[in-house]
């Protein structure tokens, strides 16, 4: 019997809800699941990523682009990026309800040669490294059976890869699979950019050259600008500056500390330069997130708060 969306959309709901973890990791790897009862926005670094909705809605921020996305629907990222989002109408009856599978390159290069060779040849331009859209029945329908592995372990460990590989063979050949094959292929231009973006991730405190960031990549400094506003919608010196924010933002929460040695911790000489670009990110000072909160918050947040300090690591579902 054929079974249609709104009812795979259904048993996915359910799944999650009884599935989710505060640090979204389940049985199966790769397989991530989100429950999120609050509206307030996230600043998180994302990896790359199926993310599909099951209940809710969510906006994204990143640089000066907008996306958003509702259940039924899907988000691909391909790259590492520091995003802003916020579920909307999420609350604790009805909390924003997610699935997320990690997309990785030693996964999907073997696909590629599966694939006709007019859908394996290479593009010119990195498209952009995220993209939102319909889910689809098919899709649906593997998601569903992946998770119900979850209640069979001893089925998971053959039958989970086999349901992966089904997943990202419909990326592959849907309508983002121009963006997911560029995971896949070592040459893309994805992938030369995705070497400075690993390298701005690892190295964010640090003075930064444009030529430099160009010759890992193998590019001119010209091309290797263009590429990476493609991808990541944000110059090289915007990225590396919401990415020490957000480490900054880690830091004041997570230990006490004082202000101005967060600041040049993570790469600013100048205190007032920093506490100026924090509130411009994040809408307060930063001394607003060096002050304990857990004493004084209401009782049914504060357990949130304790997971939000324990967890510092934690990876959010974009």
């Amino acid at each position: 019997m054929h079974t249609t969306a709104h009812e795979l959309l259904d048993e996915i709901r359910g799944i999650i809800t009884a599935r989710a973890r505060p640090d979204l990791t389940t049985s199966v790897d790769g397989l991530l699941l989100s429950k999120v009862g609050t509206a307030a926005p996230d600043h998180s670094l994302t990896e790359p990523l199926l993310v599909v909705m099951a209940q809710g809605a969510k906006r994204l921020l990143l640089g000066d682009q907008v996306y958003e996305y509702r259940a039924g629907e899907c988000l691909v990222v391909t790259a590492e990026l520091p995003v802003t989002g916020h579920f909307l109408g999420a609350g604790p009856r009805t909390p924003a309800l997610g699935m997320g599978l990690v997309l990785r390159p030693a996964a999907i290069a073997p696909l590629l040669l599966e694939l006709p060779a007019v859908r394996r040849s290479r593009t010119t331009a990195g498209p952009p490294a995220i993209a939102t859209g319909a889910a689809g029945t098919e899709l649906l329908d593997a998601v569903a059976r992946l998770l119900r592995l979850l209640d069979r372990p001893a089925d998971a460990h053959v039958l989970a890869p086999l349901i992966e590989r089904e997943i990202l063979w419909r990326l592959l050949t849907g309508p983002h699979g121009g963006m997911v094959r560029q995971i896949g292929m070592a040459d893309s231009g994805l992938s030369h950019v995705g070497r400075a973006i690993r390298w701005i991730r690892d190295h964010y405190a640090e003075p930064m050259r444009i030529e430099d960031l160009a010759r890992l990549t193998g590019m001119s400094s010209s091309a290797f600008h263009r590429h990476f506003r493609a991808v990541t919608a944000m110059s090289p010196l915007q990225f590396q500056k919401r990415i020490r924010l957000q480490e900054a933002r880690s830091l004041l929460i997570t230990r006490a500390g004082d202000v101005a040695g967060v600041g040049h911790r993570v790469g600013y000489d100048s205190p007032s330069q920093f506490n100026r670009e924090y509130r411009r990110l994040f809408g307060a000072p930063p001394g607003h997130d060096t002050r304990p909160r857990t004493a004084t918050a209401p009782p049914d947040i504060r357990h949130e708060i304790q997971q939000e300090i324990q967890h510092r690591g934690i990876r959010h579902l974009p």
